[in-house]
């Protein structure tokens, strides 16, 4: 795991594809937490966490225990949408993500997003380890 600047935020860019939308074109509501998911996976692939490897060599697993998601504004077919991904809060063994889906300036929906970190056997909760912490405690500095 490598160093990361002051204040990491993460951006992915999403193209809305066809089976993205329902029969109307509009991105279907569930989608939103596909393209949260792959915002919050990439971000910590930027900080250098390798989740396989993580599960592997720590026995640690990331999982969502609550979800508030808002919704403004409908994306649809063919759109480019960008999801914003910043940690919020870091505790023990979880992490709070804020993100959001933009399209240009405008907001489409809204996350606020706890994951918690379990065994990756038991999926009992356990503690971020020290190297872990240290590389996201930095993401919010």
């Amino acid at each position: 795991m490598s160093p990361i600047p002051a204040n990491a935020s993460g951006d992915l860019s999403i193209r809305v594809y066809y089976e993205d939308t329902d029969t109307g074109g509009v991105v279907y509501y569930a989608n939103y937490l596909k393209f949260f998911e792959r915002g919050r996976t990439e971000w910590l692939r930027a900080l250098g966490v390798d989740q396989r490897e993580l599960a592997a060599r720590e026995q640690m697993m990331f999982v969502v225990r609550h979800a508030d998601i808002a919704y403004r504004q409908p994306a649809r077919l063919d759109d480019q949408i960008d999801i914003r991904t910043t940690v919020a809060d870091l505790r023990a063994s979880t992490l709070v993500f804020q993100q959001q889906a933009m399209r240009g300036g405008e907001l489409l929906a809204s996350a606020t997003v706890q994951i918690c970190t379990v065994h990756a056997t038991t999926f009992k909760p356990i503690r971020l380890s020290p190297t872990l912490r240290d590389l996201l405690n930095k993401a919010l500095h």
